[in-house]
Parts: structure tokens; sequence; C-alpha cells
């Protein structure tokens, strides 16, 4: 999800690719951030790239 996201596409467009909702994509964006203890989904990305997760 994170991957998409940082590939530059919308949410929407993410949703689509990853068969869900816009909705839901959203929602699994904002738990991803809570959980990250990060504000955004770019700061998510961010996280993730440091690591090299994605």
């Amino acid at each position: 999800m994170l991957a998409q996201i940082a590939s530059g596409v919308t949410a929407d467009v993410a949703a689509r690719k990853l068969e869900l909702s816009a909705r839901t994509l959203r929602r699994r964006l904002r738990n991803i951030c809570d959980r990250l203890e990060v504000n955004t989904p770019i700061e998510a990305v961010v996280w993730a790239a440091r690591r090299q997760l994605i």
C-alpha cells in the first residue's frame, strides 16, 4: 500500500489497483500512520523507505 503511494498515484488509483474501496484504503493508511506515530501517509512512506521496506 505504501509502495503504491510512493509511486505517486492518488489514493483512489491505489485503491483500485489493490482492489479496495477508496475509503478502506484511507482508513488503512490512517491506521498505518497511527502505528508508526507519523502524521501523514507521506511521512509513513518516508519511514518505510528509510528502512528499505519499499
